[in-house]
């Protein structure tokens, strides 16, 4: 594991708890090494505070990849010479040439990408898109996602690359990201987008509130409200899909809870759908990353594509890029597209 911010809290503890069937933790890895030796002693494996070091020393079979979001291309082509498969957090990168680049060096060193998506294994989500690849909605209308959390001035003085173009981007590239992959997964591929933003309670240089307008290729129009300035305590991240022939919404915090399950045409089991698709997990990062990891391992061993490999993790970066062009220009923006404006990862 390289880096152990806070984000590895809930990767060492599957990792390291032996949660994961075929899977355990062996090393971890941080240039802090107050980090580094927290999470090692906390699990009894080694700290490193090289990853070449680590790597070259222990034998590994994957790397999961938790540094800042604007090292993650770095790091990912740096570790990709050594053949061992990688997991990387989202987003994957915030530039899609550096995307483009640590797809290549995985194919090039014939090690598998995966990018974490955790969200699209939980519960209801999985349920939700049954029914959409069943065609119960029919023609779509509209997909929304609502990301309304709290972060406040602490939370992004914890680590001065927090809040930076160079290292994070805003409420879009980090906490809503898991949302728009979502949003994008569910309702298929974005003709184009319309954006606006707002640095609203916090001192960082990149948006604390957006609200986007989508337009997609099969028709349908998408809203994303994304904010981090909800105040005392997070509301809500929730998805919910309208079409011809029925209604969808998942909520609580962090798209796990089935809230409406509405379709012209009932099935079977549609009236106990609320009850048993539904669960509350312990934080926001929700109970997806034990079936996450869950796949890898199925991945690896049965030498299949993963269901959010780099060119997956690729597709909702370029949104979000466009989204972050259409707010510098205040224009309409296509995909597909090159930036021009957006300053995410500079």
């Amino acid at each position: 594991m390289v880096g152990c911010g806070r984000i590895s809290q809930r990767h060492s503890e599957l990792l390291g708890k032996k949660q994961i069937d075929g899977m355990e933790l062996v090393a971890v890895c941080d240039l802090k090494p107050e980090r580094a030796k927290a999470v090692a002693e906390l699990h009894g494996v080694p700290a490193y505070f090289d990853m070449h070091e680590m790597m070259q020393k222990e034998q590994v079979d994957v790397v999961t990849v938790l540094t800042e979001s604007g090292n993650h291309a770095r790091h990912v082509i740096e570790l990709a010479p050594y053949g061992k498969h990688l997991i990387v957090e989202k987003p994957m990168a915030l530039r899609l040439d550096d995307a483009d680049r640590m797809i290549e060096a995985c194919d090039r060193n014939r090690c598998k990408l995966f990018v974490v998506k955790q969200n699209r294994f939980n519960v209801p989500v999985v349920k939700l898109r049954e029914a959409l690849k069943a065609g119960r909605f029919g023609k779509l209308v509209m997909g929304t996602v609502r990301v309304r959390w709290c972060r406040t001035q602490q939370y992004y003085d914890q680590d001065d690359w927090r809040g930076t173009w160079a290292q994070d981007g805003g409420v879009l590239a980090n906490q809503a990201s898991h949302h728009v992959d979502l949003l994008q997964w569910m309702m298929g591929d974005v003709e184009s987008v319309s954006a606006i933003s707002s640095t609203a309670l916090v001192d960082i240089e990149t948006e604390d509130t957006a609200a986007v307008i989508l337009r997609f290729t099969n028709g349908a129009l998408g809203i994303i409200e994304a904010t981090t300035a909800t105040r005392p305590k997070d509301l809500e991240g929730s998805l919910s899909i309208i079409g011809e022939s029925g209604s969808v919404e998942i909520g609580g915090f962090a798209v796990n809870e089935m809230k409406i399950w509405n379709f012209a045409n009932p099935e079977v089991g549609d009236d106990t759908v609320l009850e048993e698709f539904s669960v509350n997990p312990p934080n926001v990062y929700g109970y997806g990353h034990k079936a996450y990891y869950e796949q890898v391992v199925r991945s690896i061993r049965e030498d299949t594509r993963a269901l959010v490999d780099g060119l997956a993790g690729r597709r909702s970066l370029e949104l979000i890029n466009a989204i972050y062009e259409s707010i510098e220009t205040r224009r309409e923006v296509p995909l597909r597209f090159i930036p021009h404006r957006s300053r995410l990862g500079y």
